[in-house]
C-alpha cells in the first residue's frame, strides 16, 4: 500500500505543474495586453492627434451662415431644399434672404405641354415665405390661357407686395397673355408696378399692356428704369410710348415695334435729360394693308449725335415685298441687321447706301439670282463691318474673295453656306477658301448641309 501510495505521489506532483503549466498557457494570449499597456502612450498620442485633425479640418456645419450662403447662392433654387434638410446649420443659410431674390415661375399644363412646371409646393413655399426677398420675378408659361391666367393671379395676389427690380413675362410657344381678358391683365400688372418702385428691367412682350399701365410704370419708376420690351404689344400706341420715354430718362435699352417708331420718340430718346441709350431693339413685321410711315432722317442723326454708342438692332420678320419699299430710303443708323425672310436685291443696294454704322448683316434668302455688286456695295459703304451671314444666297466666288478683301481681317464671323458660292473661271471653292484663309489671317471655309 505504502509503494502504492508512494508510487503515486509522482503524478500527483506532474499533475500539478502540468496544470501550472496549463495555467500559464492560459496566459500566454495575455501577454499582447501587456504589450498594448506599453504601446498605449502612442496610441493615445495619435488618437489625440486625429482629433485635433478632424478640429483643425473644415467643418461646414460650422460656417457662419453668410459663408454658407454665399456658397449656396450658385445652386438651383430647387436644391435649397435639400440643403435645408442636412443640418440645422445649413437650414438656417439655406433661408437667407440673398438665396431668394430671384424666382422662375413656370406654369404649364402637364397634360398638353413638355413644359417642366414647378411644382406648386415650392411656389407656395416662396410666396408664403419668401416673397417680401423677391427682387426679380420670371413668369413663364406654355401656350395654354390656363397657366397665362395663374400668372396674372400670381402678379395681382402674391406680388403686391414685392418690391421688385425685375419682371418679365414670357410664352414659350405663343404669344398667350393676348388671349387671357385684358382688364384682367392690366389691373394686374397695375397693381405690380404701382407697389415696385425701384424697377430696373421690365420685359412684357405679346401682352394686353395699354397706355395707362405706361403711365403707372413712368410715374413710379422715372428714375429707375433701365430697360423696357415690349414687342407686339397692340394697345401701346406711339403717345403712350413716347410719353413714358419723356419721364424714364434712365432709360438705356428700349425694345419695341417698328409700328411703335415715331419722330417723336426719337426726339424724346435724343433730350439733354435723357440719359445716353445703349440699345435700341427693333422688331419689323407687317402687311401690304398697314405700310410702314417714314421716320426722318434728321431725327435718326438727333438721336445719334445723343448716344454715338447706341446700337440699333432690327429683325426683319416674313414681309409682302410691297412694305419694304418704304424702309432702308433714307440714312438709317442700324448696327445690326437681321433678315429671315427673302431680301431683294434693290433693297439690299439701298442698305449699303443708307447704312453707313451696319457692324453685322445676315440674309437669310435673297431669291435667284447673284448678289455680287450689292454684297460689293456693303463692303465699300459699311467700313465698320465686321460679321456676315448668308443662307440661301448667291455669289460667285470671285466676288466672295473680293468683298472680303476689301473688309480685311476685321471681319471677325464669316458665315456662309457652301451652296451659297458659285465658282466660276478665276476662283473654285478650294481657291476661294485657301484666299480667304489669307485675307483673314485663320483658316476659314464655308458652313456645309450635312447629308444624313
Amino acid at each position: 500500500m505504502a509503494a502504492d501510495s508512494a508510487a503515486k505521489r509522482p503524478e500527483t506532483h506532474c499533475s500539478s505543474v502540468s496544470s501550472t503549466t496549463t495555467c500559464l498557457s492560459e496566459c500566454v494570449p495575455r501577454q499582447p495586453k501587456r504589450r498594448r499597456s506599453c504601446d498605449a502612450p502612442k496610441a493615445i498620442s495619435t488618437l489625440r492627434a486625429k482629433s485635433h485633425r478632424m478640429r483643425s479640418s473644415p467643418d461646414w456645419s460650422v460656417l457662419p451662415p453668410e459663408v454658407l450662403a454665399s456658397v449656396f447662392v450658385q445652386l438651383p433654387v430647387a436644391d435649397l431644399g435639400r440643403v435645408a434638410c442636412v443640418c440645422q446649420s445649413w437650414n438656417r443659410a439655406s433661408q437667407s434672404p440673398q438665396l431668394w431674390q430671384k424666382f422662375e415661375f413656370v406654369l404649364s399644363n402637364a397634360s398638353k405641354s413638355c413644359l417642366p412646371a414647378t411644382s406648386p409646393a415650392l411656389i407656395n413655399f416662396v410666396l408664403k415665405r419668401h416673397a417680401k426677398h423677391l427682387k426679380c420675378v420670371i413668369l413663364r408659361t406654355d401656350s395654354s390661357v390656363e397657366s397665362a391666367q395663374k400668372a396674372c393671379h400670381i402678379l395681382s395676389r402674391q406680388l403686391v407686395n414685392c418690391s421688385l427690380k425685375t419682371l418679365a413675362l414670357m410664352s414659350s410657344a405663343r404669344p398667350v397673355f393676348l388671349d387671357v381678358d385684358q382688364e384682367s391683365f392690366v389691373s394686374a400688372l397695375t397693381l405690380v408696378l404701382d407697389h415696385s418702385r425701384a424697377l430696373s428691367s421690365l420685359a412684357i412682350d405679346n401682352t394686353p399692356v395699354d397706355d395707362p399701365s405706361l403711365k403707372a410704370l413712368a410715374t413710379s419708376n422715372s428714375r429707375t428704369l433701365q430697360l423696357l420690351r415690349m414687342k407686339s404689344c397692340p394697345r401701346v400706341s406711339p403717345g403712350g410710348i413716347v410719353a413714358l420715354a419723356d419721364h424714364c430718362r434712365c432709360l438705356r435699352e428700349l425694345s419695341l415695334s417698328y409700328t411703335l417708331l415715331s419722330d417723336n420718340l426719337l426726339m424724346a430718346l435724343s433730350s439733354e435729360e435723357h440719359v445716353r441709350l445703349e440699345y435700341l431693339r427693333i422688331d419689323i413685321y407687317g402687311d401690304k394693308d398697314a405700310p410702314f410711315k417714314r421716320v426722318s432722317p434728321h431725327c435718326w442723326k438727333a438721336l445719334v449725335d445723343h448716344s454715338p454708342s447706341m446700337n440699333l438692332v432690327m429683325y426683319v420678320f416674313v414681309l409682302p415685298e410691297e412694305s419694304l419699299e418704304s424702309l432702308f430710303t433714307s440714312y438709317l443708323p442700324v448696327t445690326h441687321l437681321y433678315f429671315g425672310d427673302c431680301l431683294p436685291k434693290r433693297v439690299l443696294a439701298r442698305i449699303a447706301k443708307n447704312c453707313p454704322r451696319l457692324r453685322e448683316l445676315v440674309v437669310g434668302a435673297n431669291g435667284s439670282t447673284t448678289i455680287d455688286s450689292e454684297l460689293l456695295g456693303v463692303a465699300s459703304n459699311c467700313p465698320q463691318l465686321t460679321s456676315l451671314g448668308l443662307g440661301e444666297c448667291e455669289v460667285t466666288c470671285s466676288a466672295f474673295v473680293e468683298f472680303v478683301s476689301r473688309c480685311g481681317p476685321k471681319l471677325r464671323q464669316l458665315s456662309v453656306m457652301e451652296e451659297c458660292l458659285l465658282e466660276d473661271e478665276l476662283h473654285d471653292i478650294n481657291k476661294t477658301c485657301k484666299r480667304v484663309s489669307e485675307i483673314l489671317g485663320r483658316d476659314w471655309c464655308p458652313e456645309f448641309m450635312p447629308i444624313w
